[in-house]
């Protein structure tokens, strides 16, 4: 008689952020990913919920990379009784303990600003969770190698494979006795600057898939065109170029892109600050992590060497007194918070101020509000014109798009038994499974939160 397990989509099912997947077997349970809900604050109060699950039966996590969507929740998760094993990537790991101190420490100034200012309908503000509750978290981690088959239990093991992205990044092959279950994580692109592109998957009994750009094709942009544009219009009105950014890859990118137009001569040498202390931490990842990625370790010192590493939050109001054209990157990359918030409330509403978005606006941010075409933005309870001049880069996302989602399906050698679409908007998945449907004529469901399935093994 054959063994059956539970999956179960605690998050990422009917949207992006928040991936849980919860396996429960007969004598292992584990959650593959476990992020935190950003955007909408529907989505948001979700991160206050306990969990549906168990907590403290849970074995394990698996993490496929570090990004905040999919290791955001692993404090709460420790405030709930998990203390089993965190297993990751070394790089994976890295960029999630970067990151889950920052979070923890933004949860508590924020917490601690709403108290004092009075714009919470909280009586006290509370952090999700404290950087006490993220280092005790950090504890648990435990870093694995990648293509190295681990056994977790007699009949289950599971392997780690790069999944190009940002640098860690891996999709994971869990075998449950006889079946493989595929977890895509978030796939990379084909051709990226600085990340190889994904492996190739092999099998797939049951495949849960990303789909974050499941109805889209990534447009062609003339990225270097974008910028000695924009930097031409700012050294003009001795303005500022804000680029938002988010801290974990795209800023290593964004700031390469630069690096590269300056020794190519094609932009003037003004001043480049990357105020971001998080994206700084990750910057300096890349030099430690150098067989992850394709930038040689020469190139990453001199552009490291060459602008400007912000870290006090004093250098930043002194690079917003200058008077002089400038170029700032800093994060949030979609405005949720971090250092930009405090540029945009001092530039917003300047006309010779330029903008750039730099990447995926998720719904509920205010940089799907000024995509959109807001004319004003609220920011800490006050509201500010939308008078700079904005634009947004589509073409530098690090997610795989609808042709290479399908390009990277073709690798599996069977008919998967049950596909899973997760990790994108409802259009963007009704759309892929259309596609997916068309292509390959699979058996194709998309979850919706907390739905369990019994599948066999």
């Amino acid at each position: 008689m054959k063994n059956t397990v539970k999956l179960q989509f605690l998050g990422a099912a009917g949207t992006v952020t928040g991936s849980k997947f919860y396996l429960e077997t007969a004598n292992l349970n584990l959650l593959i990913d476990c992020g935190l809900f950003q955007g909408l604050k529907e989505l948001r109060e979700k991160n206050w919920e306990q969990l549906p699950i168990n907590v403290k039966n849970l074995d394990y996590v698996l993490l496929t990379h570090g990004h905040l969507d999919h290791t955001g929740y692993l404090p709460k998760l420790y405030k709930q009784g998990f203390k089993g094993q965190i297993l990751a990537s070394a790089p994976s790991l890295e960029i999630a303990r970067i990151i889950l101190t920052d979070t923890a420490k933004i949860q508590e100034e924020e917490a601690e600003k709403a108290n004092k200012e009075q714009y919470t309908s909280h009586h006290p503000a509370l952090p999700l969770y404290t950087i006490e509750d993220a280092e005790k978290t950090l504890e648990l981690f435990r870093s694995v190698d990648i293509e190295e088959w681990i056994e977790l239990k007699e009949d289950i093991s599971f392997r780690l494979k790069p999944a190009g992205h940002i640098l860690g990044a891996c999709f994971i092959e869990l075998k449950l006795g006889e079946k493989t279950f595929l977890f895509s994580g978030d796939l990379g692109r084909e051709q990226d600057l600085l990340m190889p592109s994904p492996q190739k998957p092999e099998w797939a009994d049951y495949l849960i898939l990303e789909s974050t750009y499941g109805n889209k094709l990534h447009p062609l942009e003339d990225i270097e065109e974008i910028f000695i544009r924009n930097i031409r219009e700012v050294i003009e009105s001795k303005s500022i170029l804000l680029i938002a950014s988010f801290a974990v890859e795209r800023l290593q990118l964004l700031s390469y892109l630069l690096w590269k137009l300056f020794k190519k001569n094609r932009i003037p040498d003004i001043p480049v600050y990357l105020d971001s202390p998080m994206g700084i931490d990750v910057t300096h990842l890349f030099s430690q992590f150098s067989a992850y990625h394709k930038v040689p370790a020469s190139e990453i010192k001199a552009m490291k060497q060459h602008f400007e590493l912000v870290s006090s939050y004093k250098r930043t109001w002194e690079i917003i007194d200058e008077k002089r054209p400038r170029i700032v990157i800093a994060g949030s990359g979609m405005l949720t918070g971090g250092r930009i918030l405090t540029y945009l409330k001092q530039f917003i509403d300047r006309e010779d101020t330029r903008l750039i978005l730099s990447g995926f606006q998720a719904e509920g941010t205010r940089g799907r509000q000024i995509e959109e075409g807001a004319y004003e933005i609220k920011i800490h309870g006050k509201y500010y014109p939308v008078k700079a001049q904005v634009e947004k880069i589509s073409s530098l996302s690090a997610h795989a798009d609808q042709q290479e989602l399908v390009n990277w399906c073709k690798h599996i050698k069977n008919i998967p038994e049950q596909v899973f679409l997760v990790h994108g908007e409802k259009q963007s998945m009704d759309a892929f499974r259309v596609k997916l449907q068309s292509e390959f004529n699979w058996n194709i469901a998309i979850p919706e939160m907390n739905k369990s399935y019994e599948l066999q093994v």
